[in-house]
């Protein structure tokens, strides 16, 4: 039976390592992918000690820093479901070839983070991957000199903006806030609503709705209501980049006490609802979704189980 089973290995699962592997404990990491929604990041100019870095680049540093405790990350795992047997869980999973494998454990943390929410506007799912994209760093790089529209509200979608500024032609920036709300951005950081405003190929729509994305196998266009007089506008675009916040990925858990949003609740030191397992991160119901607070969060975890652990009895 391991100590501790971790679930993810992004900011939150890699800091839970971390510390699980400095105090020496019998555990595993166990993962989709190493990085997850850091991985997809654009620039990253807030993680102390490091002025400027990328997702993708932080992404790695966590999993070396791991790695360099001799951590072990099986990925290409799909997590199925949790239950328990006789005081300890059981970790249900497939791995990347579809074989079932279970893993007892002693204590969990869940650290799988979050995965982007779609529009549910009409054509969307039919143009997913020909030119809607829910990963600006992924796929901005494919629209070079083309006309782009980026869907959303928060740093993200400004984030996406800069980003495909530097790459588009021109970049259309969809909010649903009027002008008046904090430049139509309230969610959004001041610096980068500055930035945003500042670019000369980037034309913010205020008050808009999506509500369909068109093409013939390839996005050719996107429509959207304006929300202050209801008129429908369209926009020739070549690619749809969606930022609309995210979801978050719980759905495996049944045992822990969750939002009706499906965030995970858990106290200051990171318990659910379920006795010997913790959550970290941007599964949990920490109102700020932030590298530096996922972190923090996985090695509030770490510490906790590790508490637990100590006093755990057969």
């Amino acid at each position: 039976m391991y100590d501790l089973v971790i679930i993810g290995a992004s900011a939150a699962g890699s800091a839970a390592a971390i510390y699980a592997a400095r105090r020496n404990l019998n555990f595993l990491v166990i993962a989709k992918d190493t990085g997850g929604e850091v991985a997809l990041s654009g620039e990253v100019e807030n993680w102390p000690g490091v002025i400027h870095t990328t997702g993708i680049e932080l992404s790695k540093q966590f999993t070396n820093h791991a790695k360099a405790y001799n951590v072990k990350i099986e990925e290409g795992y799909d997590v199925l479901g949790i239950t328990q047997a006789d005081g300890h869980h059981v970790v249900h999973a497939k791995d990347i070839l579809g074989k079932d494998q279970t893993y007892p454990a002693k204590t969990v943390i869940i650290a799988t983070g979050i995965h982007p929410r779609e529009l549910n506007a009409e054509g969307e799912a039919a143009l997913k991957g020909r030119g809607v994209t829910y990963c600006t760093v992924c796929d901005g790089p494919l629209f070079k000199g083309k006309t782009t529209a980026t869907v959303g509200s928060g740093n993200s979608a400004l984030e996406s903006a800069l980003m495909m500024a530097g790459i588009a032609k021109k970049v259309y920036l969809l909010s649903k806030y009027a002008k008046e709300e904090k430049n139509g951005f309230p969610k959004g950081e001041d610096i980068l609503v500055q930035k945003v405003n500042a670019l000369a190929n980037v034309e913010i729509m205020y008050r808009a709705s999506t509500t369909k994305i068109t093409g013939n196998g390839l996005v050719q266009g996107l429509t959207y209501r304006d929300d202050a007089t209801q008129e429908e506008k369209h926009l020739a675009v070549d690619g749809v980049m969606v930022h609309i916040g995210a979801i978050p990925n719980s759905q495996f858990v049944d045992c822990v006490k969750k939002t009706p949003g499906g965030d995970i609740e858990i106290d200051l030191l990171c318990k659910t609802s379920c006795l010997g397992i913790f959550a970290a991160g941007d599964v949990t119901n920490i109102p700020y979704k932030q590298i530096a607070i996922a972190a923090g969060q996985g090695v509030v975890a770490a510490l906790t189980a590790i508490d637990y652990i100590n006093k755990w009895k057969e």
